[in-house]
């Protein structure tokens, strides 16, 4: 019999499909705990794992004797020791596109809440005192701006088709799709992200974090002054006291940060006093609907591993398809 073991909570669709696996004669262990130590003393005898943002360390891995494949509740993995997986030959599957939309209308709301100062102008209405700041005109259009989408990728181009609805001119910086092919459509790419950053009025990012942030004060100070950032990417990929200090001389006119460098932040993080910053709890990809898919993608992803009939895009170490 087949062992599924699920370690976080899903929507209840996925619930829904795990009982109709139950009935079906797969043995499917549920645990909505978001930990580590929550599921390693399960992972012993489970052929799959569906698994949300918790780590799954090398130590739990060797501990899994049965196990062929991780089915990440999502599209990121930094968690999850892949050379510990490579190591054993498991898997590790992804859910694709069922998130990008949900991000890409993140990041619009970001940069339409940025340019029009969404966090002062409530504060305005809400003490009575500060009704005058709607004369100071710090609230802006996007309309008719420079755009500039780094990591031109599901979502990237997702948000590229909303903004372009509201007569932004958009371009991309991805150095890997450049190399690699070009979508096709009008968005045309950037080569020098120097050149993008003098060239933007407003970005969103959209790439993986490296050893270091991409955006630190070296880039703030190669941007237009009145800058409106995005980011619904990942932590680390903006150093937060260089946006800070940014933000608070002006330099950056606004700035929408839905990842961090530690998660959750401290009541002192860099960024919390600034009321030209709108922040949110890592939720871009967490809608009602996205959340359904990712749950029903990720038990399916799993199930199609071990019957052989997986989509290989689906797959981040490809070498465990053999």
């Amino acid at each position: 019999m087949t062992h599924l073991l699920v370690a976080g909570k899903l929507h209840p669709a996925g619930v829904t499909r795990l009982k109709t696996l139950q009935t079906q004669g797969t043995r499917v262990t549920y645990i909505e705990e978001i930990s580590e130590p929550s599921y390693t003393d399960l992972i012993s005898d489970a052929d799959a794992l569906v698994i949300r943002t918790q780590p799954l360390s090398a130590n739990t891995i060797a501990k899994a004797k049965r196990l062929k494949v991780v089915s990440r509740h999502g599209v990121g993995y930094d968690a999850v020791d892949v050379d510990a997986l490579n190591a054993r030959g498991i898997a590790l599957a992804i859910v694709g596109d069922v998130n990008s939309v949900s991000v890409a209308e993140h990041a619009m709301m970001q940069l339409l809440a940025g340019a029009k100062q969404a966090i002062r102008a409530d504060r305005a209405v809400r003490d009575p005192e500060q009704w005058g700041w709607r004369n100071q005109l710090e609230q802006r259009e996007i309309s008719g701006q420079n755009l500039l989408i780094i990591g031109y990728g599901r979502a990237g181009q997702k948000l590229a088709g909303m903004a372009a609805g509201f007569d932004m001119t958009i371009r991309a910086y991805d150095p890997y799709l450049q190399s690699k092919g070009w979508p096709e459509g009008d968005i045309q790419p950037i080569s020098n992200l120097a050149d993008g950053l003098a060239w933007a009025d407003c970005l969103s990012l959209h790439v993986p974090r490296g050893d270091k942030p991409l955006l630190a004060a070296e880039e703030f100070a190669q941007m237009k002054p009145g800058m409106i950032i995005a980011n619904t990417a990942r932590g680390g990929i903006v150093c937060e006291v260089a946006l800070r200090d940014a933000l608070n001389k002006g330099h950056i006119h606004a700035a929408g940060l839905d990842v961090f460098e530690t998660e959750p932040p401290s009541a002192n993080m860099a960024l919390s006093a600034c009321d030209n910053a709108l922040l949110s709890p890592h939720i871009a990809g967490l809608t009602e609907e996205a959340s359904e898919r990712m749950a029903l993608a990720s038990i399916d992803n799993a199930l199609n591993y071990l019957d052989q009939t997986v989509d290989p895009g689906l797959i981040v170490n490809r070498n465990a398809l053999s």
